[in-house]
This record gives structure tokens, sequence and C-alpha cells, in this order.
């Protein structure tokens, strides 16, 4: 009975130890190299680590059965189930700390946003695929080794290509997106961090996953999309190449309006502030009634979220300078 117990303990000790090892080793290279979060994502491999490292050692040495005088395959079975598991939850986070490990590489070489957000994406979708089918297999794996599994192997298979069929028609809406997925990620037509408009709602892309798309609106809600509308119908997306936009603001004023003294004005505010990227703007009547003239004043801006508050704020600081230094051009009702 000593014997038993003593090369149980040996096990647990031995897994506990070997995951406690491997945490300090990672920890200590976190530490030298804070800004590669590859470590992080493999210290998460701790547990999964010692649960495929104490059953791999109890079924090496079978202790426990002479421990609890019971029936050795059932305990052996038991035990692999366990292995069979956290090898395949090593693995899941093995692969996501390597997918990891690849855009924080990628990040660092490269300088290119919209290309560091197409391969954010692609390795977002790559990561969930892959866990996806190492789950598919470690489930197979799991219900082979049960006895009536592998006796009703032969007939499933023999009834495959008829549930295949059903599945693929029952099923048509998931695997549409599936691939759909897949096509937004390597085809570069929608990242994560783009602005697009989706039935005129202008959002930020916050998540991509195979069978859904998750936009951010400018009131924080989120718009849930099937990742087969962008697929399939016209969408706006207005940072796939450049993120850089044209913002543009309408005054309707008087036709006693200074312009020249209101561009002017537009020039020594575009400079003064933080939200003008520097690149482009104007100021000119592009429209004309009886009663009012139409002047737009137009301004570029470094992303859509930039572009939108350099808007408001032209407006409000164009209407108050007019207020106060030309009254006159402000747009009255003629009675007479």
């Amino acid at each position: 009975m000593f014997w038993p117990l003593a090369s149980l303990l040996t096990a647990v000790f031995a897994a506990l130890f070997a995951g406690w090892l491997a945490d300090q080793i990672l920890q200590r290279l976190a530490a030298r190299n804070p800004d590669a979060p590859v470590w992080a994502e493999l210290r998460r491999c701790r547990v999964p680590l010692q649960l495929a490292l104490l059953s791999a050692l109890l079924l090496a040495s079978r202790p426990v059965h002479r421990i609890l005088r019971t029936d050795d395959a059932a305990i052996r079975h038991g035990v692999l189930l366990v292995l069979i598991g956290s090898l395949g939850w090593l693995t899941v986070r093995v692969l996501a700390a390597a997918l990891e490990a690849v855009f924080s590489r990628y990040e660092t070489i490269t300088e290119d946003a919209s290309r560091v957000q197409r391969v954010r994406t692609q390795l977002g979708l790559v990561r969930r695929g892959g866990s996806a089918v190492v789950w598919v297999v470690t489930v197979g794996a799991l219900l082979l080794t049960f006895d009536a599994m592998r006796t009703v192997g032969a007939g499933l298979l023999a009834s495959a290509g008829i549930l295949g069929i059903i599945a693929g028609i029952a099923a048509q809406s998931a695997l549409g997106n599936f691939f759909a997925g897949l096509q937004i990620a390597f085809s570069d037509t929608v990242r994560i961090g783009d602005t697009v408009v989706v039935d005129g709602q202008q959002g930020t892309v916050e998540e991509i996953t195979l069978s859904y798309l998750v936009l951010r609106l400018w009131d924080h809600r989120r718009l849930v999309v099937p990742v087969s509308y962008f697929v399939s119908r016209p969408y706006e997306n207005w940072t796939r190449r450049d993120p850089g936009l044209l913002a543009w603001v309408l005054l309707h004023l008087d036709h006693r309006t200074p312009v020249d003294a209101l561009r002017v004005e537009l020039e020594r505010y575009l400079a003064g502030t933080d939200l003008w990227d520097g690149r482009e703007w104007s100021l000119a009547v592009s429209d004309t009634t009886p009663s009012t003239i139409v002047v737009r004043a137009m301004m570029t801006a470094r992303d859509p979220d930039t572009a939108a508050a350099l808007r408001l704020a032209a407006r409000e600081h164009l209407l108050a300078h007019l207020r106060d230094h030309h009254p006159q051009s402000l747009p009255r009702v003629r009675t007479g």
C-alpha cells in the first residue's frame, strides 16, 4: 500500500512542479521582454500542461487502482479521457500563443496600419478555425475510446453521405457564413478597426468571427451582422485603403457674408486645432438662393472619428465667429 501511494504522490508532485517551473521560466522571459505578449499567452498553458503530465504519469505507473482496489480498465479509461482532453486544451492554448507571436512580430516590422489590421483579422479567424478543428478532433478521439462507438463506426460511415447531404441542407446558412468569414479574412475587404456603413448605420468593426461581425456604433451600441452580408450586398468602407477622410460643413448665410474673412478665420482655426491633419482645406460658396448663400467648408482628418469631431467643432466655431463679428451674415427671414 505504501509504494502505490508514494507513486501517486510523486506523480502529482512532478506534474505540479513541472507546471510551476515552466511558469517561472515564462514569467522571467515576460519580465525581460514586456512588449512581447506571447509569454503571457504561454503562461495560460500551465493548467492543461499539468493535467496532461499528471494523466500521462498515472497511465505509466498505474498506482490508482491499487489504492482504490477497483477495476484497472475503468481507471485507465478515465485517466485516458483526461489525457486526451488536456492535450486538446493545451494545443488550443499553444496555437493561440503561436499566432499571437506571429502578429506581434509582424506588428513590429510593419508601419502600415491597414496591413497590420488585415493580418490581425486573418490571424483571428485562423485561431478560431484552428481551435474548432482541434476540439472536433479531440471530441472524436474521446468518443473513439468507448467500445460502443467503435462498434457502430461502420454503420456511421455507411450513412455518412446521406447525413452529410441532410446536414448541408439544414446548415446551409451557417456554412455560408463560415465560407463568407474565410473570404472576408483573406480578400481584405473589411478588417477590424475599419469604419463601415451598413444600411445607413455607421460603425467601427470591433470583432470578426466565422459567422458574424460586430460593429460598434457612435452611441456605443453593438450591431451584429452576419458575415454573409458583406459578400452579397454593397456597403461602404471608409478606411479600406486610407483612414483619412474629408470632413465638410454647409452653412446657409446671408448674401452680405464676407466670405474672404470667413475663409481667413477657418484657416486660422484649423492651424490651431489638433483635429486637422494639415493636408487640405477649402471654403467656397457652393450654391445660392434668393435669400441665402450656401458656404461649404472642407478639411481633412486622419480618421473617421476625428473627421466627425472636426466637422462639429468647425461648424460651432464659424457660427460663433459670425455671431460675434459679422452678425449681419446670419440668415434672416425677409418680410418685405
